[in-house]
């Protein structure tokens, strides 16, 4: 499998299914179109249904929402 398709990150692939959406493809053919190409790095047919539902309400951001609270914090024991 080719680097291309590993670094494919969720803002590429969330703009990948608003562009099918827009063409007029349904959550099953985008599904399937992204399984073909991604393969076992494809997004969940939930997942895909989640954003077509999101884009569909207006929100057309690819981004993720900024999250309240405290960041996570990681310890060394060093």
């Amino acid at each position: 499998m080719s680097d291309d398709v590993r670094h494919f990150n969720s803002i590429k692939t969330r703009a990948v299914i608003k562009f099918f959406l827009i063409l007029g493809k349904v959550p099953k053919e985008i599904h399937a179109i992204l399984r073909e190409t991604l393969r076992e790095h494809a997004p969940s047919y939930a997942t895909v249904e989640r954003w077509v539902a999101q884009f569909k309400r207006g929100d057309l951001s690819t981004c993720d929402a900024p999250r309240p609270g405290r960041p996570k914090t990681v310890t060394n024991p060093d």
